[in-house]
């Protein structure tokens, strides 16, 4: 869940750096840019953001009746789920350097909603794994439980640790996509989320089925 969180970090650096400013992981962040877009503010856009909450949200309800009946925890179903995620990414890396995404506004829009939906996947499976305070996509909830839970009473070593991880995994995601934006392609910031997605899908799935 760790790195699934660092993964949230680095789409939402395409997202928002590549990709005209939409956050791919972050709904939150979403709605406000549609909301300011939406009163003209600062030319910001309207379409993507909206295109990414539809898509992440359809995808969670899909991912979210997929699940519905299975237990808590990792299951085969867990991994059917992330491993769809992992060949959206896979598919997206491949078109970002097939297409010019800079001139090609449709085939951002694709990208981008082919990522929300993916980070929706994400985020239903976190759901279902179940470990607290590891949503995967965003960690407004975990910094509250951290500030107002662990140092207000002291918590537990594992929650504190578990928590911190967290808002270091999205932050140190955020910063390497956005150095790779700088220095490479695109496309390579896209395919490092989309091997770690592989990883953590093919270990989870190993590691369930031995026991």
């Amino acid at each position: 869940m760790v790195v699934l969180t660092f993964v949230t970090g680095v789409v939402d650096s395409v997202g928002y750096l590549g990709l005209d400013r939409v956050f791919v992981g972050n709904m939150t962040g979403n709605i406000v840019i549609l909301g300011m877009g939406l009163a003209g503010a600062d030319e910001l856009p309207v379409l993507g953001p909206a295109i990414a909450l539809v898509a992440f949200t359809a995808a969670a309800f899909v991912a979210g009746l997929v699940l519905r009946t299975q237990p808590s925890g990792w299951t085969s179903r867990v991994s059917m789920c992330l491993a769809v995620g992992s060949a959206a990414l896979v598919g997206c890396t491949i078109a970002i350097f097939v297409i010019d995404t800079s001139a090609n506004t449709a085939g951002q829009l694709i990208i981008a909603a082919a990522t929300a939906a993916t980070m929706g996947t994400q985020a239903a499976v976190a759901r279902k794994v179940g470990v607290k305070d590891m949503t995967t996509v965003v960690v407004t909830s975990t910094l509250t439980s951290l500030a107002s839970e662990s140092w207000m009473s002291g918590g537990g070593s594992a929650l504190w640790n578990r928590r911190i991880g967290a808002i270091l995994a999205i932050l140190i995601g955020a910063v390497v996509g956005a150095i790779i934006l700088r220095h490479s392609h695109l496309g390579v910031t896209m395919a490092l989320a989309a091997a770690l997605t592989v990883a953590v899908t093919v270990i989870g799935h190993v590691r369930t089925d031995r026991r």
